[in-house]
């Protein structure tokens, strides 16, 4: 997904809602480094949190008091994570959330979605969305062919197959992962009472139902998706902005599920740099700015008014789009939609999309270069930065 075709784009700084590239050009920028940077670039209060906790040492191979205060802070955004891992990506994240839902349970299958991208897990590499859609590779070569049979797909947003496929293999199944919001196919929201009904179907079978919020935590809503929706999983997955532009990833769940976990249990997962302090000091300076009353509100705002802007951009330039949209993510697909799950967004033309992107570029705006990305307004982008946007689009489209 960092492949656009063509030269690729080298970044030298960003700041606040900008990039600029090592031959000085200039860039609105929607990437975001995929996300975590909700605050901006180089957010002064993240950057301060960084200089004194590098000041004291990198890494120690060791807890810190860092992990205890961003612990308190995830339960407190997040109540059912009573415990929690940190680790440090999202793949390493979800790939452990599965090896716990194997030991929690006794079970082996687990059931993902098509289009889903939950890291390059060997298990989840079935039939995954961003970059490997984007370039026509639903699955990847090197994986093991049981692996592969033992991960079922059914399509996102699509109830009645997750039922036939817990009739299939009724008490084998041990996890369902889900995107709460997809945003690996691009941006799809769940349907209405689809996430109730994983959570009704796993209950009813005795799987575990694992959201993967590596995208969606600390964006969508405060509490992340899970609050946005009402629906509590099992167990969850984190990454993005609890790391404030750091590798970290976490997962978590309830005091009896994380009791699995070595040395309580017998699961064994471990990493030397997990919980790294300097990277636990910038996702606790982005947690804490993100309580400040009003802010969620103003990304809503920022997100409304772009997607808002970009798809009156496309009727008036008469290009099939469709916009969806939640707070803090959206993508525009080039196609007539509805979009509701990775068979209508591969609709999309992607040739149509690629030249988009390109015009934006020359145009100083950088939108994500896969269509099965989101594009991710951030708090930095201030209103200017929106109009300035769209009247790009509106330039790009008439190219």
């Amino acid at each position: 997904w960092r492949s656009v075709g063509g030269q690729p784009l080298f970044f030298a700084r960003g700041s606040g809602c900008r990039l600029w590239d090592v031959d000085g050009n200039e860039f609105i920028d929607y990437v975001g480094s995929w996300g975590p940077l909700i605050l901006g670039h180089a957010d002064p209060r993240v950057l301060d949190a960084v200089n004194k906790a590098v000041s004291r040492g990198t890494s120690y191979g060791a807890p810190t008091e860092y992990e205890v205060r961003m612990a308190a802070l995830v339960h407190e955004f997040m109540p059912a994570i009573e415990m929690v891992r940190f680790v440090n990506s999202g793949t390493e994240a979800t790939m452990s959330a599965l090896r716990l839902a194997r030991a929690h349970t006794g079970r082996h299958m687990i059931l993902k979605f098509d289009g889903g991208y939950h890291g390059h897990e060997d298990a989840l590499l079935v039939k995954a969305g961003s970059g490997a859609a984007a370039h026509g590779i639903p699955d990847s070569a090197g994986i093991h062919p049981d692996y592969a049979a033992s991960t079922l797909v059914a399509p996102y947003n699509g109830l009645e197959a997750v039922e036939a496929l817990f009739r299939a293999n009724k008490g084998k199944i041990a996890a369902v992962i889900v995107e709460p919001v997809a945003g690996n196919m691009g941006v799809v929201p769940p349907g209405a009472g689809f996430l109730q009904g994983l959570r009704d179907i796993t209950r009813r079978d005795g799987a575990l139902l694992i959201f993967d919020e590596v995208m969606t935590g600390f964006r969508v809503h405060p509490g992340g998706a899970q609050a946005l929706y009402g629906v509590s999983p099992d167990v969850t997955c984190l990454g993005k902005i609890v790391g404030g532009g750091f590798p970290v990833g976490a997962y978590g769940a309830s005091r009896e599920i994380m009791q699995n976990v070595a040395p309580l249990g017998a699961m064994y997962q471990a990493g030397t740099l997990s919980g790294n302090p300097v990277a636990m000091a910038a996702g606790i300076a982005t947690l804490e700015a993100l309580k400040r009353p009003g802010v969620y509100e103003r990304l809503a705002q920022v997100t409304e008014r772009l997607a808002d802007g970009l798809a009156e951009a496309f009727r008036e330039a008469e290009v099939p789009a469709t916009v969806n949209r939640v707070c803090g993510m959206f993508t525009v697909f080039f196609t007539r939609g509805p979009v509701t799950d990775m068979e209508s967004a591969g609709k999309s033309d992607r040739q149509s999309f690629a030249k988009f992107f390109h015009a934006m570029v020359e145009e100083g705006v950088y939108p994500p270069p896969s269509q099965f990305e989101a594009w991710f307004p951030s708090l930095a982008h201030a209103d200017a930065d929106i109009e300035a946007t769209v009247s790009a689009a509106r330039r790009a489209l008439k190219k």
